[in-house]
């Protein structure tokens, strides 16, 4: 077992890292909460899967247990959904000292915590992330969020978690697709910020391999997350750097259509496509971008597209919450293992957007 603790200022919590955890992760819970009404949100996949695993375990200690299932995939991230929620949350008279149970991939915990974080003005929430996405990224760092038909992400708080419990065993119901997801944001956080897991990812032979040695990976992209969280709660300074290949990455999400192109999908092409411009502008060192392909090439992740409607990604882009006023701020590698923050005049994003980019 690892445990990586997240000290923000009055909400620092854990993550617990174990094979096996959600069998006992009523003996983790009862360390968090005392007790009260739990709602288990979880999708249909997900709740077919390990719902009565985390029933069974919770059972006995104390907790009065509630269960909401979604519809699994992007689209249920949305406000309609979350509003379900709201019902089900008053339906079952929750007040401010009970809590929600995130038990699903990155679509459930960003829609749970973000129903928890508003509902009566906010409630406690735990995470128990079951994708390699969620495990190496979205079930930490207290953003939640919901899409909207104008863009990814764009309704949303920040509301850390009380807890998040993660185990690996779970990563073996998931499909390939999904896993090559959540390896999209393990390259981008080796590449922004960590040379050796870098390394590391180099030494693998496929996304099977990684997975036998996947807490060594989970681990360090965690610590990646934690660091930056930790001295920018808010994401206004050095958090941004996490953002790499995604401003390009959501606008290509919301125009094909969330699902359509996966989140990890959109974040590899986004990778790709900045870097490559990057590169023509000086701003990263040559050959940077032809090891980004290379690595992401070798766990079957995209690079290019067929199809590049660079107008309506232009359109979508300037929708992202990212853009502030006529500025955005993109991030750029310095080189492998550090990224930059670098502002820009939002019609520059044209530029970042030329098809002949990704031919």
């Amino acid at each position: 077992m690892k445990e990586l603790k997240v000290n923000i200022p009055q909400h620092a919590y854990t993550i617990t890292i174990d094979r096996g955890a959600l069998k006992n992760s009523g003996a983790w819970l009862e360390k968090i909460f005392t007790p009260r009404k739990l709602m288990i949100v979880t999708d249909d996949i997900v709740d077919s899967l390990y719902s009565k695993t985390l029933i069974n375990a919770l059972e006995g200690h104390g907790f009065e247990l509630f269960k909401t299932v979604i519809p699994n995939g992007e689209r249920s991230k949305s406000l309609a959904e979350a509003e379900k929620l709201y019902d089900a949350l008053a339906d079952a008279e929750f007040t401010r000292t009970d809590s929600v149970v995130a038990l699903g991939g990155g679509v459930v915990g960003d829609l749970a915590a973000f129903a928890a974080s508003t509902f009566m003005r906010g409630i406690s929430f735990v995470q128990i992330p079951t994708t390699l996405l969620a495990q190496v990224d979205s079930s930490i760092g207290g953003k939640t969020a919901v899409n909207t038909t104008r863009a990814k992400n764009l309704v949303g708080t920040f509301a850390q978690p009380c807890g998040v419990l993660i185990d690996p065993e779970v990563l073996q119901t998931l499909e390939m697709r999904h896993v090559r997801e959540g390896i999209a944001e393990i390259v981008k956080c080796a590449a922004i910020a960590d040379a050796s897991l870098w390394q590391e990812l180099a030494e693998l032979k496929d996304e099977e391999d990684l997975l036998a040695h996947c807490e060594s990976v989970i681990l360090a992209c965690l610590e990646v997350k934690r660091k930056v969280v930790e001295e920018d709660v808010f994401d206004n300074g050095q958090r941004l750097i996490l953002n790499f290949g995604h401003t390009i990455g959501h606008a290509i999400e919301n125009t094909f259509g969330y699902g359509v192109i996966t989140h990890g999908e959109g974040v590899a092409l986004g990778m790709v496509q900045l870097t490559r411009i990057a590169e023509e502008k000086g701003l990263t060192p040559a050959g940077t971008t032809e090891k980004i392909i290379q690595m992401l090439e070798k766990f079957h992740l995209p690079s290019k597209l067929p199809e590049w409607p660079e107008e309506q990604l232009y359109h979508a882009l300037t929708h992202d919450k990212k853009a502030r006023g006529r500025m955005i701020k993109i991030i750029t590698l310095k080189k492998i293992g550090e990224a930059e923050i670098t502002v820009i005049p939002v019609e520059e994003m044209r530029d970042y957007l030329k098809e002949e980019a990704i031919q």
